[in-house]
């Protein structure tokens, strides 16, 4: 591998706060990496100081002679011209023609886009996909892109993976993306890294891999700071006992304890919105009976028929301008059918996430935690009750974000608190018209753990493929005006896409292809047990804790006895953990 860019003892600061510290690091020939992180961490600006458009305070970036970098940022950089002219340049039709990458980028990214088109008539999203392609036309050793998957549908997304992966030969070129769209992550990047607290911290393996070692990263940290607090109970007890008038050795015992205080991290983020109180459904929920719609008498939809159910969870896919978020309007009403008709149960509330931040267009002058204490004075999460602000801070937003006017909010935090507002109108039909756009993959798993609980009809339009597969059980696909239940997920959505046939295995198949009946219920009993074991060892491990927080400090034999036995305790977890992963894998597998 060779070196093409390094990044030395990197500072950089704005007026409130400093984004990366002393950071060192640098990209080789053969990387794939994938930069994750919460919004506002320094991501876009950590690929902006790789790039040379934007200079640290302090430190120095390297890039070896004769290096061609190709660059995606979040800018509109785009000028006059038609769609062509600004991929192609000045190239005459026989040249580009006869590119073989240039036929593909055109047919991969802009299908439905008339290459003649003039540029100023272009939505957000089309421009996006042309400052895109014309990146990939260009031949470059490093590719930096930030949020490449922005306004791609599924067919493009996983048009660009092919095509990234397809791109160089193995070994050569280097790529650095930001992304949230966790399926293109896993499809394209061999190593991670995790923009947070001023540094970045670098893992082996696609998404998936990150996520299994940044969970082993936080195990082992609970471990150590529960070793910490436990040292912590051992050092106030010690303290408890001894006599007033005894002073040096107690005030050296308390400058102790103090230092073993102060370096305890705060906590991450959570979020915690089990037991919202939602309004109940009845039997009929929303029900498209030979529906057809149309604009400006174009036909979009026609002759559906959907009868959504009482807790459906649903996911859609379709092409851009497929007529999704016209089915959208069918439902939640704000569309009337052209033909045929909708009907509305009884009990129905229906709520829907769009795209536009509809929710805060009044508020942007007022402050976040004005905004919520006009709803309601408390909220019940569970069995307790919060205030506005406890609420905030339980779902991500910090402290120092409850004072922030909603304009002087980034469009990851206006998300979020959109996301809220929506919950908290207790809804019992959710729609969520592209969800993810503004949220890092941190937001995405919080959002997913709040919609795993949430417990109404859930109907989900986004081109994220992680998050459709994560959050829903079934999907449709709107296409040529209709809409197909797809029993084989989005494998077959995209095979349909192809023009391939379908083979939708049963569900037993899916259920249990290598293992016999016998074989499954032995590694599930095999499993359980292992549960026991861990939670034996669990209890027996803090009740030594206990006893030696308890015991006498002067007993060192007795100390050591349990010190010792708390070691093997906790080997013995760890063998039994590694145990239950691997039968866990293999039943999953099966």
């Amino acid at each position: 591998m060779a070196h093409l860019v390094g990044a030395e003892r990197i500072r950089l600061e704005t007026p409130t706060r400093v984004i990366l510290d002393d950071l060192s690091l640098g990209l080789e020939t053969g990387d794939r990496i994938g930069v994750v992180g919460r919004n506002g961490e320094g991501k876009s600006t950590l690929l902006g100081i790789l790039a040379g458009t934007r200079e640290p305070d302090s430190g120095r970036v390297t890039t070896r002679n004769g290096v061609r970098i190709g660059v995606l940022d979040q800018e509109d950089r785009l000028g006059a011209g038609t769609v062509l002219a600004s991929i192609v340049g000045g190239r005459e039709e026989h040249e580009w023609a006869g590119d073989r990458r240039v036929r593909e980028v055109l047919s991969g990214l802009l299908h439905g886009v008339d290459p003649e088109t003039d540029l100023d008539a272009l939505s957000g999203g089309q421009r996006r996909r042309v400052a895109l392609a014309a990146l990939l036309t260009g031949d470059h050793d490093v590719l930096l892109l930030d949020e490449p998957t922005n306004h791609l549908d599924i067919e493009g997304v996983r048009w660009l993976a092919a095509h990234l992966n397809a791109r160089w030969a193995a070994g050569q070129g280097a790529l650095v993306t930001v992304s949230h769209d966790r399926w293109f992550l896993d499809a394209v990047c061999t190593r991670m890294w995790e923009v947070h607290d001023r540094t970045v911290d670098a893992f082996e393996g696609g998404y998936a891999a990150y996520v299994l070692q940044r969970l082993e990263r936080d195990r082992q940290a609970r471990a150590m700071e529960e070793r910490r607090q436990n040292l912590m109970r051992k050092e106030l007890a010690w303290l408890r006992r001894g006599a007033p008038a005894r002073t040096a050795k107690p005030k050296f015992r308390i400058e102790a304890a103090n230092e073993l205080i102060a370096d305890v991290p705060p906590p991450r983020d959570s979020v915690a919105l089990h037991g919202m109180a939602s309004a109940r459904l009845g039997k009929d929920v929303v029900d498209l009976i030979d529906a057809s719609a149309a604009y400006d008498g174009t036909p979009i939809l026609e002759h559906v028929e959907w009868r959504i159910a009482p807790g459906e969870r649903t996911g859609i896919l379709g092409r851009n301008g497929a007529g999704k978020s016209t089915l959208l309007a069918l439902v939640d009403g704000t569309l009337a059918p052209s033909s045929g008709r909708v009907k509305h149960g009884k009990t129905v509330r229906v709520r829907r996430l769009t795209q536009q931040l509809d929710e805060l267009e009044d508020v942007q002058g007022d402050r976040v935690l004005d905004v919520i204490g006009r709803l309601k004075t408390g909220y019940r999460v569970g069995d307790t009750e919060l205030a506005p602000g406890q609420l905030l801070e339980r779902l991500g937003f910090p402290s120092q974000q409850l004072s922030t006017r909603i304009a002087e909010l980034s469009g990851g935090w206006k998300r979020r608190l959109q996301l809220l507002l929506v919950l908290l109108d207790a809804p019992n039909v959710l729609i969520l018209d592209e969800p993810t756009n503004d949220l890092d993959t941190d937001m995405l798993t919080a959002m997913e753990d709040v919609l795993d609980t949430w417990p109404g009809t859930l109907i989900v339009v986004s081109h994220d493929r992680y998050l459709i597969e994560r959050v829903t059980d079934q999907q449709y696909a709107v296409a040529g005006g209709r809409l197909r239940h797809l029993p084989g997920g989005v494998d077959e959505y995209l095979a349909l896409e192809d023009g391939a046939s379908v083979v939708v295995p049963s569900a037993e198949a899916v259920r249990s292809p290598g293992l016999s009946g016998a074989e499954r219920r032995d590694l599930e009993k095999q499993l359980a047990s292992l549960d026991r074991r861990m939670q034996r060892l669990t209890a027996e491990t803090r009740a030594d804790h206990d006893a030696l927080a308890t015991h006498d400090q002067s007993d060192y034999v007795g100390l050591e006895a349990i010190a010792g036995r708390i070691r093997e305790r906790e080997e013995e977890r760890e063998s039994l953990e590694l145990e239950w992963i691997e039968a866990a894998e293999r039943l999953e597998s099966a």
